[in-house]
């Protein structure tokens, strides 16, 4: 792969993972306020895939591993994405946006869930973008 592609391709990569680290932390924060708990597997699965895994692949994307890195990226955006629009959008729970506790963040907790399924949406499109690149330079590159 080219350094330049590589290069971008990490620029859009730490972009994406930033932004969604800070609607994150803006989401964890209402999901505090408001006493949204999750099951122990809920935040492995967050702590694990939704946090960790998409900082890993920043890091990776910056590094000759970048190939790695990219493919951790969709599928770590991926799994974020449907986790977050399944317990958000569809199974009816206090963590559903329709039905939250009541308090100060609801707005906060119900924007940072659209904005975390947008930027998640936009890492799997980046993820995808990386992955298509990779595949067409390794072909150029084994020419």
């Amino acid at each position: 792969m080219s350094s330049l592609i590589k290069n971008q391709i990490a620029a859009l990569v730490t972009f994406v993972v930033v932004a969604h680290l800070i609607v994150n932390v803006l989401h964890g924060n209402a999901h505090t306020k408001l006493g949204v708990g999750l099951e122990n597997w809920q935040q492995l699965y967050v702590i694990v895939v939704i946090l960790l895994a998409p900082l890993v692949a920043l890091v990776l994307t910056w590094t000759r591993l970048a190939r790695f890195g990219v493919w951790l990226l969709l599928v770590s955006m991926l799994g974020s994405l449907v986790f977050g629009a399944v317990y958000h959008y569809v199974i009816i729970s206090n963590d559903h946006v329709a039905h939250l506790p009541p308090g100060e963040a609801r707005g906060l907790f119900r924007t940072t869930a659209l904005l975390l399924a947008i930027t998640e949406v936009f890492g799997v499109i980046v993820g995808a973008i990386g992955v298509r690149k990779i595949v067409n330079s390794t072909k150029i590159d084994n020419v």
